[in-house]
């Protein structure tokens, strides 16, 4: 097991109704005013937004607000929301929404103090060293960025989606997390969800660190959990206790718990990333495509890990062929990803005819000569893992 250091300050506070509590929190945690951050409208739609206004008015909490946040969230609107946020002298980010809604306060919050270009950041020429608070009313359990300090951003004249990693700094102050309010998801974007959040353990779980026993049972028994309750959220929206056991995992998944002590992975996020980057498509769809591509990849050349999850996950009986049992465990998580109406190819993605050789080259020009930890990959290894992922 590496040294680590584990960090997660976060206020969690999960259940039905807990969105009335947002003006009292947001008091607790030292706000004056609060700017509140959503997406395309199904927070208004819903009346969510009209709940967590009136908890705001009920504490005495001054509160702006921005909206209009798209998946894959871009550069333009960081922009505008720091202009907002200084001109209104806010001093805590309250984003409502999903992934793409809190990582775009997240580069709110540190834009705002920051006197250069927020896009320093992301882009590794400047460190965040101050910047507001951040909170959270998660409606979409997937990206997991309520409970971590990590951010995605692309910016849009460069089709850069580039991450960046402040736990210190951007874990949000405090989280609501109220399972009802995922009720009304559609089934493509619960399923997309699932698939994010498991792409969060797996980028954990396959490391060559040795001796993180605990943390692979972590990975491994989320993961179950998740295997186990997605289909019952699929098949009744409305059911409480499975969509709650998926908000939390989503939130497991990235918080940091099920890495300690590990050199993680990343690669087949930054190789999706240049995927959703150029073509648009949506992360969890995305990875569904290229988490497999990259594990058969890995059989090929590195199947320790690979066979331990069919394995342990699956339940793939151990044989003499690390290789098989590898490739028999990614056949089960891409029966079950079908399941879930996942696509598995690029092809189904809507991407028929994908620019290989310009995905390589951005995804090697954005993160180096060499990508990920389980396996460093070159430029042509990450040209024959999208290879494999047109089918």
């Amino acid at each position: 097991m590496n040294n680590f250091t584990f960090y997660s300050p976060t206020e969690f506070v999960f259940g039905k109704g807990t969105e009335t509590q947002t003006g009292t929190l947001a008091r607790e945690h030292g706000a004056t005013k609060v700017m509140i951050v959503y997406g395309g409208g199904s927070a208004v739609r819903s009346g969510l937004l009209d709940r967590v206004k009136l908890s705001l008015r009920q504490a005495g909490m001054p509160f702006c607000e921005m909206g209009g946040v798209q998946p894959n969230p871009t550069d333009g609107k960081v922009y505008e929301g720091i202009a907002l946020c200084r001109n209104e002298k806010a001093d805590m980010l309250l984003a409502v929404g999903g992934g793409s809604v809190i990582d775009t306060a997240k580069a709110i919050a540190a834009g705002v103090p920051y006197e250069g270009d927020f896009w320093d950041f992301f882009a590794g020429k400047a460190t965040v060293e101050k910047a507001l608070k951040v909170a959270v009313v998660l409606t979409i359990p997937a990206a997991g960025s309520e409970g971590s300090g990590n951010s995605v951003i692309t910016k849009a004249d460069t089709l850069q989606k580039l991450s960046l990693r402040t736990p210190k700094l951007l874990r949000p102050a405090f989280s609501i997390m109220n399972p009802e309010l995922t009720f009304t998801l559609p089934p493509f974007q619960t399923a997309c969800g699932v698939t994010d959040m498991m792409a969060h353990i797996m980028e954990r779980y396959f490391t060559n660190t040795t001796g993180v026993e605990v943390a692979d049972r972590m990975c491994e028994g989320v993961l179950m959990s998740i295997i186990e309750e997605a289909p019952k959220a699929m098949a009744a929206p409305n059911d409480y206790d499975a969509r709650a056991n998926l908000m939390w995992a989503g939130m497991v998944a990235h918080n940091g718990t099920c890495g300690t002590g590990c050199e993680e992975d990343w690669a087949s996020h930054f190789l999706e990333h240049e995927v959703s980057a150029l073509y648009g498509v949506t992360h969890g769809a995305g990875l569904a495509v290229i988490f497999p591509a990259w594990m058969k990849w890995m059989a090929a050349h590195h199947p320790r890990k690979i066979a331990q999850y069919a394995h342990r996950v699956w339940h793939v009986a151990p044989s003499a062929d690390s290789r098989a049992d590898a490739l028999q465990g990614i056949t089960c998580l891409q029966n079950f990803l079908r399941q879930l109406g996942m696509p598995l190819d690029l092809k189904e993605l809507g991407v028929p005819h994908p620019d290989i050789d310009l995905l390589a080259h951005n995804l090697h020009l954005n993160k180096g000569e060499l990508v990920g930890n389980y396996v460093r990959l070159t430029e042509a290894d990450s040209r024959e893992i999208y290879h494999i992922a047109m089918g």
